[in-house]
């Protein structure tokens, strides 16, 4: 189980690096105002939906303790970062403030991440 467990948890750490990877790549583009969300930070949204789901139960099948309420709040956020990159996916160019916020939201997911224990 154990080796399972660290199959999904490097496939999640994939998928973050893939939404923040894809918004760092931005940057620059977010300071002249015309940032878009590519499509690697939609797969890795929604790479990190699958694989953190999967992670929780594994997790609870192999009777380790879960912290419900901090996947509660990663969940809650990256529902929000999946919402905003899928609805604005398609535009040419998003609103720094818009762009900023799934960069400020995803950064925020991994420090929860790290540091809440």
């Amino acid at each position: 189980m154990d080796v399972l467990i660290h199959l999904f948890v490097g496939l999640h750490i994939i998928g973050i690096a893939s939404l923040l990877g894809g918004f760092l790549t931005q940057m620059k583009a977010m300071g002249r105002g015309t940032a878009r969300f590519v499509p690697a930070m939609l797969h890795g949204a929604l790479t990190m939906l699958v694989t953190g789901v999967v992670l929780v139960g594994l997790n609870q099948a192999d009777d380790q303790s879960v912290n419900n309420i901090k996947i509660g709040v990663k969940l809650a956020l990256l529902i929000v970062i999946l919402g905003l990159v899928y609805v604005k996916r398609d535009d040419e160019k998003v609103e720094k403030g818009l762009f900023g916020l799934v960069g400020l939201l995803t950064t925020a997911n991994i420090f929860i991440a790290v540091l809440w224990t």
